[in-house]
């Protein structure tokens, strides 16, 4: 009885993760259904639904206070701009690749994406890493330097995704508990407001805006788009608070599988052999990042597990209770 809670907090923190990439990693699909959407109208629409589905969140959930004590720290506001920043730089290189068939390339930069992160942990968080955490560092920038050299191009796609998730984790870090998941993301919407109304104005000048002028069913998919951006982001948030950064890191790579899945087998994107290649070097990379993740985890338990057996007896407890 005593355990019960906490394992079923952990089985919702899974339950929440695993929905949180299930969604990212069916989204070129759903980007795909939008058009003939573009991909500078459709992020358009992603920040300004967003904002709408959060503020409806807000009022449903009476969050205003945080929201509000958030906005009298410049200091976090400062953050949560540049997270607004860094997560439509994201955004709007995800859409313009899904649409424009380069799904294959995201989800390389899903795949390095943990490699990354833990590259920003030791350049500018001054962290420490261990020796097979270095070895798949090594590997995932030789499959980057095999990929350019074969197919005489360098991945700017999958990079800046893996660049531009990773400051965002980063600065997330940085933030911290101090700003709850929905004022989060409604600030980070809310400083995108400006981008995403030159945006629509373009577009409307240029080839002009789809929606509601493509029926029914186009403009409802659309209006889902803020829904489609947010819920993931509030899954993921609430599911990371539950289960261990070791579940985290080895359920991640869920996204990127699925993007690679639609990306070669779905749409049919050119896979040569040197693309193989670097991808399977990848995939290496990767093997070695998750058994540093299960050894690490494993000797955590170990030393949590002997530093209880060690704790003194309690007399005022009952046995089956210490």
């Amino acid at each position: 009885m005593t355990y019960a809670p906490r394992r079923a907090d952990n089985g919702a923190g899974v339950a929440y993760t695993i929905g949180a990439y299930l969604i990212w990693g069916v989204l070129p699909l759903y980007f795909l259904l939008l058009t003939p959407t573009g991909p500078w109208e459709l992020v358009a629409w992603r920040v300004l639904l967003s904002l709408v589905f959060c503020m409806l969140l807000l009022a449903i959930t009476r969050g205003w206070g945080p929201l509000l004590t958030v906005v009298r720290q410049p200091r976090l506001l400062a953050l949560t701009a540049l997270a607004g920043v860094l997560i439509y730089v994201n955004w709007q290189v995800f859409v313009l690749a899904a649409l424009s068939d380069h799904i294959v390339e995201t989800s390389l930069g899903y795949f390095i994406n943990p490699i990354t992160t833990v590259l920003l942990g030791v350049f500018v968080l001054r962290e420490r890493i261990r020796r097979l955490q270095w070895a798949a560092i090594s590997i995932a920038a030789l499959a980057v330097i095999v990929i350019v050299a074969a197919l005489g191009t360098v991945p700017w796609i999958a990079l800046t995704l893996t660049a531009s998730f990773g400051l965002y984790g980063l600065v997330k870090k940085k933030i911290g508990p101090a700003v709850d998941a929905v004022s989060g993301l409604t600030l980070e919407s809310f400083w995108l407001i400006p981008i995403a109304v030159v945006q629509l104005v373009l577009v409307e000048q240029d080839t002009g805006i789809t929606f509601g002028g493509e029926g029914v069913l186009h403009a409802a998919l659309l209006a889902f788009a803020g829904v489609a951006t947010a819920v993931p982001l509030l899954l993921f948030a609430a599911g990371t608070r539950r289960i261990s950064l070791a579940a985290v890191g080895i359920l991640q790579f869920i996204t990127p599988v699925m993007q690679f899945v639609i990306g070669a087998g779905v749409r049919g994107e050119p896979m040569p052999p040197e693309r193989w290649a670097g991808f399977f070097i990848v995939w290496v990379a990767i093997a070695v990042f998750v058994v540093d993740i299960l050894l690490a985890s494993r000797r955590e338990r170990h030393r949590r597990a002997v530093a209880e057996h060690q704790k003194p007896a309690s007399h005022d407890k009952p046995a089956e209770l210490i």
